[in-house]
């Protein structure tokens, strides 16, 4: 049946059936311990009660209207995204990408208002991922993702991680700096708290403004409900999506006041962004997050992730480096991680890779003590079984 759907993924050859908590069925019934929750999509694992109850009864009373009319419950999580993240005003939309297409325009259109059609430039960071879309293709500095598709959207100016070079990289068009607490594609690297802040800093005294891409790290995967949490730092517009719907589809970009100011009636918009079958599904994931402690749990098992993740490191030579926060973690090898990946799988645990050789590891916030121990058992057994068939090769 695939001979009729677009060859733009490299699907792994199985289908599943049915999800609960962190376990996965396929159509034979094998069970698999899922620690990819959908790339960081099931923060509350498959299926969760709230949520599925939430979507039913939401889809029982209303689904869609528009935008052209009030949608009480997307007023409601605006408010709660607001008080969560000390923002003021919410955009609401269908992906992570699309809230990034949002970011970038208020930004330009924000600062062309404030100071002049001469500010336009965005400054985005080697090994960053902002999406698909072409503007956002355009913001991510890596070749893999913009090959054929030229000419791209002009206005992007790629910089490293260094404060001088990005300070010395700052001109009379830029207006601003769009990052990631923690760049998940690029390898599950962090960005430390000093270096945030330092962003932080350049952006106050060269009036830029700071966009946080949380699209991977929002709603609780770091253990704080987002990532710049931990650097005491606040952004002036920030993009969520992925676990914000625990599976369905929403993307958010907030910002403070006097930026979002410059979105009037007509100049951005979604037909199904934010509608009451959607919102009804955010807010059951954020108060489940919140009436659950999952934040708090995310802190201990990732600490808990950690310690055993690094205790394989030191036990097998082919696992390099420990990398991540809370419960999105990366293991880097000495070789392609393809295989490892592969053998997860053969054993019934999901995983991921984060480019050619790094693994990513992404329970949902409520996994157990108890999976990550049988997980790592499963992890162990891939790593001893592929470095035994490269040794007999």
């Amino acid at each position: 049946m695939t001979q009729h759907l677009m060859s733009n993924y490299g699907r792994y050859p199985i289908a599943f059936e049915r999800g609960a908590g962190t376990r996965l069925y396929d159509e034979a019934g094998n069970e698999y311990i899922d620690f990819t929750s959908g790339i960081a999509v099931t923060n509350l694992g498959h299926c969760h009660p709230n949520v599925t109850r939430a979507i039913q009864e939401q889809a029982a009373t209303l689904v869609h209207t528009s935008n052209l009319f009030q949608i009480r419950k997307q007023e409601e999580v605006a408010a709660k995204l607001a008080k969560l993240s000390g923002l003021d005003q919410a955009f609401f939309c269908n992906s992570g990408a699309e809230a990034n297409e949002a970011a970038i325009k208020l930004a330009r259109k924000h600062s062309k208002e404030k100071y002049g059609e001469h500010k336009y430039e965005i400054l985005t960071l080697e090994d960053a991922f902002h999406g698909r879309t072409l503007a956002t293709v355009s913001a991510t500095p890596r070749l893999k993702f913009q090959e054929g598709f030229a000419p791209l959207v002009p206005g992007f100016r790629y910089v490293s991680k260094d404060l001088a070079e990005i300070e010395a990289s700052i001109g009379a068009h830029t207006c601003a700096i769009l990052l990631e607490a923690v760049q998940g594609e690029g390898g599950v690297l962090p960005l430390s708290p000093e270096f945030l802040q330092g962003i932080r800093a350049l952006c106050d005294q060269h009036g830029l403004l700071l966009i946080l891409d949380e699209v991977q790290t929002g709603i609780g995967r770091t253990g704080t409900m987002f990532a710049y949490q931990q650097a005491g730092i606040q952004p002036d517009i920030l993009t969520l999506a992925k676990a914000l719907g625990n599976g369905i589809p929403v993307g958010a970009t907030l910002a403070k006041a006097d930026v979002a100011s410059a979105f009037q009636p007509g100049t951005h918009g979604s037909t199904f962004g934010g509608t009451p079958l959607v919102m009804a599904a955010v807010l059951a994931t954020l108060d489940t997050i919140e009436s659950e402690n999952l934040l708090d749990h995310a802190t201990e098992m990732g600490v808990e992730l950690g310690l055993r993740l690094q205790g394989l490191i030191e036990q097998y030579d082919c696992l390099l480096e420990l990398r991540g926060l809370g419960l999105l973690r990366g293991v880097t090898l000495d070789r392609p991680v393809a295989p490892l990946v592969a053998k997860c799988q053969e054993l019934g645990l999901l995983v991921l890779n984060a480019g050619e050789k790094t693994l990513r590891l992404l329970p949902p916030l409520n996994v157990s003590s108890q999976d990550i121990h049988l997980a790592m058992k499963i992890l162990e057994h891939a790593v001893q079984e592929i470095t035994e068939t490269i040794t007999n090769a």
